[in-house]
């Protein structure tokens, strides 16, 4: 129902009705209908209850619809339209999805599938690089064994072809180094002369071509050795044994029990005198001086010394040269030649340097000591290193020859 419905509808011949206002609109002329619809629509009135407008039927073709209706019918075709085209590109797109989803899935199986393949491959790769190296760990070990077995080959090879020519260096070297032990022992070049003239023989002999520095170094040591002068160590003894007896008879500095040289010789100088009283004089004025003696001081620490301590001097010389000695024996040339120096330097300290024992025991010492620096033996060192070298191998002969 609509606002219009309540208005009556006016009956088809009458005049329309005044409008409020009292404006009277003429009503058109409705078409004419047909005769049966004529009486249905009467039929129609007269069964309506009283009071109530007539209303149009709505499927009568006379009376057409509202306007508002008519608008409505397009935007519901163009909503519908649209719900419809949605709904279908929804359901395109959702079937695009789903065929998307499809074939990410399968190339996510295939890519696992891939990686599992691809991490089996690299496992089996792993382990065949673990056996690679192994094996090739193995072969490494056998090779330098290999090596091993055939630098010992070689080894035994040269030093079988060598033995006999090595053998000679050795034997050479241990007689010299024997040789040179005893001349030092015994202060004589005898046994070193004798083992470098054996060594001479023996490598002339040789036919090896290393052996030629060897035997030319050992022709060198022979000849300085028969040129070395020799220590007479028996005289050399002997002059200390003599130096030693006449220590106790030394004069020390302080001996006041003594006669100045000065008198001594004043007195061997004066002829005696020939009367009785001439004697007596002579004799009371030697008394006289011998009481009183003026002399100079060279030495003020030798002027201070008691008869208990010029008693460790001279024991102290003696010790002195019984260590000199010693040395000389046990050919410790250094050690007898500081025992020498150190006697002759107390000698002239603490003893009188104008007695003449003194000077007679000087002169001793330094005869000595100017024999004890002749006293070292030559050393044949030029040709033990030489001989050493030969025997160690060919590449150190050879090498020392060159440099030769």
């Amino acid at each position: 129902m609509t606002p219009d419905s309540d208005k009556p509808t006016p009956s088809p011949g009458l005049p329309a009705a005044p409008e409020a206002g009292g404006a009277v609109v003429a009503a058109p002329q409705a078409p004419t209908e047909p005769a049966g619809a004529a009486d249905r629509a009467a039929d129609r009135t007269a069964d309506r209850p009283a009071g109530r407008p007539d209303i149009p039927a709505a499927s009568s073709p006379a009376h057409t619809a509202p306007p508002h209706r008519l608008g409505m019918q397009p935007a519901m075709i163009a909503g519908w339209s649209v719900a419809l085209v949605a709904l279908t590109v929804s359901i395109l797109l959702w079937q695009r999805v789903s065929g998307m989803q499809e074939t990410l899935a399968r190339q996510n199986a295939e890519s696992g599938k891939q990686a599992a393949e691809a991490r089996a491959v690299a496992r089996q790769a792993d382990d065949a690089v673990r056996d690679a190296a192994a094996r090739l760990a193995a072969l490494d070990a056998r090779m330098a064994d290999m090596a091993g077995y055939r630098s010992q080959l070689q080894e035994l090879a040269q030093s079988a072809s060598r033995a006999r020519d090595e053998n000679l260096a050795v034997d050479l070297e241990a007689a010299l180094r024997l040789a040179q032990d005893q001349s030092q022992l015994t202060g004589s070049t005898a046994p070193l002369l004798a083992a470098l003239r054996t060594a001479d023989r023996r490598l002339g002999r040789s036919q090896d071509p290393r052996l030629g520095v060897a035997a030319r170094a050992v022709a060198r040591d022979l000849e300085r050795v028969k040129t070395a002068t020799v220590t007479d160590t028996a005289g050399l003894l002997g002059r200390i044994d003599q130096l030693l007896r006449q220590v106790d008879d030394l004069p020390v500095a302080n001996d006041v029990g003594r006669a100045s040289v000065a008198s001594r010789q004043r007195e061997a100088a004066a002829a005696e005198p020939a009367n009785w009283w001439g004697r007596t004089w002579a004799a009371f004025r030697a008394e006289a001086e011998s009481l009183l003696r003026v002399s100079r001081v060279e030495r003020p620490e030798a002027t201070m010394l008691t008869p208990d301590q010029a008693f460790f001097v001279r024991e102290n010389l003696k010790l002195r040269l019984q260590g000199a000695r010693l040395g000389f024996l046990a050919r410790q040339y250094e050690a007898a030649r500081s025992d020498l120096s150190a006697a002759s330097t107390a000698l002239g300290t603490w003893f009188d340097p104008a007695s003449r024992r003194t000077q007679t025991a000087a002169t001793l010492l330094q005869e000595a000591m100017a024999q004890s620096k002749s006293a070292d033996l030559p050393r044949v060192e030029d040709s033990l290193v030489a001989l050493g070298n030969a025997a160690s191998g060919p590449g150190s002969s050879v090498g020392n020859g060159r440099s030769n």
